[in-house]
């Protein structure tokens, strides 16, 4: 490389000796994603075409920035007066490659991700690791953005030493920005927590403010869940630590459903506990695993019966409960209509208000 400068004229300006090594480097690159992209077509590789989706586009940049940084430096050592264009391509050598980190974080993500299995009724072990994986994503990106700040800015000599004099005399303000940081620094806390001990996983079925949702986002600050009716719920991410709420898939995604209905004394409960049996028995909606019929409750006019039944998700079992609700009141109105709860009014006690049966 040397030899080569020594043959330029250096009373020229470095202009062809840089867009020789761009179009260099550009030629490299070329060659180098054709090959990419001929072998995610050709081979069944998933990190391949996780390559060829992802860093194509960085490498345009990357090998010709590359060989014009090493070109414009071993220039610049015969020719100080051109050091300004290796500055130039350093700069944006730092910060292709801070976009090159990001970009392979991003493909190890979706090849970790392309291995989970959500297909299956209970998903609880891939939903676990999908949270895991998109948090320490998001953590591992914003490390690199601040080293690739960080030794751009400790490259120059002016900057490091005006960085080193802001540091020295912070004083006082280090400590009412780390005051006014608290909140947000405990919430940055608390999202890490959450993606290592999951009390909360992405899909998670939750009962949150009275809400029924999902847990759509988790994210570095805030969670946000999606409620049934399609609204979001955002919520700081310090509430699932600090506060209780219900999370119906913390373990596994069974879950027992309840239905209730209020009955007359005069209801044959054997024969509705054989109904139920039926109805499940009919239904892919039940897993096959738990069911039972019991009276739960009795009142002064009303007894309280409870069936309950076992499906494989929380919308599943939500459907059953609706389902099972919706066949036994056709039944007892079809077949023991005496079961309904009724008001009557007794003709030997006048006196009493009507009463409930």
């Amino acid at each position: 490389m040397n030899y080569f400068f020594e043959k330029l004229d250096y009373n020229n300006t470095p202009w062809l000796i840089i867009l020789l090594a761009a179009a260099i480097g550009l030629i490299i690159s070329v060659i180098f994603i054709k090959l990419i992209k001929i072998t995610a077509i050709k081979k069944d590789w998933s990190i391949v075409k996780a390559i060829s989706e992802n860093l194509t586009s960085v490498l345009y940049f990357f090998v010709p920035l590359v060989l014009t940084t090493s070109t414009t430096k071993a220039y610049t050592l015969s020719n100080p007066a051109y050091g300004w264009t290796h500055a130039i391509s350093k700069v944006l050598l730092i910060a292709v490659s801070t976009w090159l980190m990001t970009r392979i974080v991003i493909i190890i993500e979706k090849v970790l991700i392309q291995k989970l299995d959500f297909d299956t009724e209970d998903n609880n072990y891939a939903r676990r690791m999908f949270t895991k994986i998109k948090f320490i994503k998001r953590i591992i990106i914003i490390m690199i953005i601040l080293i690739g700040v960080s030794i751009l800015l400790l490259s120059f000599d002016s900057v490091r030493q005006y960085g080193v004099g802001i540091l020295t005399s912070a004083g006082i303000f280090s400590v009412i920005i780390g005051f006014a940081a608290q909140k947000s620094l405990a919430n940055l806390l608390a999202g890490i927590q959450i993606a290592f001990t999951q009390p909360i996983k992405i899909d998670d079925v939750v009962i949150v403010e009275g809400e029924w949702g999902r847990i759509e986002e988790i994210n570095l600050t805030y969670v946000v869940v999606n409620i049934w009716d399609l609204r979001r719920l955002v919520l700081p991410i310090t509430y699932f630590i600090e506060k209780p709420f219900q999370n119906w898939t913390r373990n596994e995604s069974n879950l027992i459903g309840a239905a209730f209905l209020h009955l007359n004394y005069n209801t044959p409960v054997q024969k509705l506990r054989d109904k139920l049996e039926e109805i499940l028995n009919d239904t892919p909606l039940w897993d096959g695993r738990s069911w039972a019929l019991q009276i739960t409750d009795t009142q002064e006019q009303i007894m309280i019966v409870r069936a309950i039944m076992s499906a494989r998700s929380s919308s599943q079992a939500f459907d059953l409960r609706c389902l099972v609700r919706e066949k036994l009141i056709e039944y007892i109105v079809a077949e023991i209509p005496e079961a309904l709860p009724g008001f009557r009014i007794d003709p030997v006690r006048k006196d009493f208000p009507a009463s409930r049966i």
